[in-house]
């Protein structure tokens, strides 16, 4: 198995070489910070990831966990209407479907009273078939 061999004693000047190029990658090559330091040093020890803070805070029971309101129950959100919905829950489809029959039913309106206007006599008005 190759590079599984283990690193042998961490030293301060390998901790030291680790936390420059940490500063480096993230953009402050002239110094390494604290933070540089201390993921050198977890990074070559092994150590967790987490702070101390987060790890406390991971080890307690989701039963126990963080509670804004103490005896709160809390309440039901109000549904929110999607994105492409109307005042009314209609979908985007919906909406431009009723937009054509009232489009087609106005034009139907239009050419009935262009053609009673030019045989003088009325001409029945028959509803647009539109499938559904």
């Amino acid at each position: 198995m190759e590079n599984a061999a283990g690193i042998g004693t961490v030293t301060s000047e390998m901790v030291e070489a680790r936390a420059r190029e940490l500063a480096a990658i993230n953009g402050h090559p002239s110094k390494p910070s604290e933070a540089d330091y201390q993921q050198a040093k977890r990074e070559l020890t092994g150590e967790s990831e987490m702070d101390p803070q987060e790890e406390s805070s991971e080890s307690i029971p989701d039963s126990e966990g963080w509670d804004p309101v103490p005896g709160s129950t809390g309440r039901q959100a109000a549904d929110s209407l999607g994105e492409d919905e109307d005042a009314e829950g209609r979908s985007e489809s919906a909406q431009l479907f009723e937009e054509g029959v009232s489009e087609a039913e106005h034009d139907q309106m239009r050419q009935a009273s262009r053609a009673e206007e030019n045989s003088g006599e009325p001409e029945p008005i028959t509803p647009a078939r539109v499938p559904r």
